[in-house]
């Protein structure tokens, strides 16, 4: 199989392996995925079998908060463009990828997919989690039309290698990871934003892309597939591992005066392990401690 993968060189899409395929790992660098044309003049050139489309514009509360008409900009755009080349290209099989802030904001838990379309989203992302959605709905007006076997996938937080480490604008994994590091560097206090209540879920890139390679061969369904480990974690526990990780000795302050975003998303995911039974996830401590150790050999060059 031909397959390209849009984000690359993200930390999903360069998590993204297969011993007897063609992998084309697709960057900014290579494409434009706002531009049409370049777009769809790429597709064409290059004609895959099958599409992991990981290219978006992301980042946490911040950049969400921040940046709310470029995430939606950014996103409906390229979300439009790469599903509409992927068609004219011929390509048969496609998983897109969606996010756990699609979900109305008040929604019943666990999160079901049948919820998707039922409400606002959460006033924090709403922006982003429309640009979302419409792929979803673009997804599901090409199966009914054309007859492809096109797919979404939602998934929980999703941490790891070459991720975004960005301080202003990053999910919530690296952005502590990051500040945390500095923290230690400097000798300084580790302020986190929030109270530490709100609970999370949470994959590991590399678990990740190898259950979205899988979908992308072997699902047949119409319905997109929520895609999460088996337990939450507060953000209180998660900043207690990265400080046992880093070996911290500092103070480490809560400040309650900064946002906490939803309190919690925990997601229904028992068709992917119906699928998936065997699957073995990579131990959140395990994925942690990985995702540590690669900041700080990569610190120089990683995305930051």
């Amino acid at each position: 199989m031909k397959l390209l993968v849009t984000g690359g060189q993200g930390m999903v899409g360069s998590a993204v392996e297969g011993k007897n395929d063609e992998i084309i790992h697709l960057s900014r660098d290579n494409c434009n995925l706002l531009n049409k044309k370049q777009t769809h003049r790429l597709f064409s050139q290059l004609k895959p079998d099958g599409v992991i489309h990981c290219a978006g514009k992301v980042g946490g509360i911040g950049g969400n908060s921040n940046f709310k008409g470029e995430y939606f900009y950014n996103n409906l755009l390229i979300n439009t463009n790469v599903i509409e080349a992927s068609r004219l290209a011929g390509v048969k099989r496609l998983v897109a990828y969606l996010s756990t802030c699609v979900f109305p904001d008040n929604v019943t838990y666990p999160l079901t997919i049948d919820q998707i379309h039922t409400g606002e989203p959460h006033s924090s992302n709403y922006p982003y989690a429309y640009a979302k959605r419409m792929a979803d709905v673009q997804i599901r007006a090409y199966r009914e039309q054309y007859g492809l076997n096109y797919t979404s996938i939602i998934p929980s937080n999703i941490y790891g290698p070459n991720d975004n480490f960005n301080l202003d604008h990053g999910h919530v994994m690296p952005m502590l990871i990051h500040k945390l590091y500095l923290a230690k560097k400097n000798n300084t206090d580790f302020t986190v934003w929030g109270s530490g209540k709100p609970l999370r879920e949470f994959i590991y890139s590399k678990d990740i892309a190898k259950i979205s390679k899988w979908i992308l061969e072997n699902y047949e369904g119409t319905d997109p597939l929520i895609i999460s480990g088996d337990e939450e974690v507060s953000i209180k526990d998660l900043v207690d591992l990265l400080v046992q990780e880093f070996n911290f000795k500092g103070n480490v302050i809560f400040d309650s005066t900064k946002p906490d975003g939803q309190y919690k998303k925990p997601s229904d995911n028992s068709k992917i392990k119906e699928l998936l039974p065997n699957f073995e996830y990579t131990p959140f401590e395990k994925g942690i401690k990985e995702t540590v150790n690669w900041f700080i050999e990569n610190y120089e060059n990683a995305r930051k």
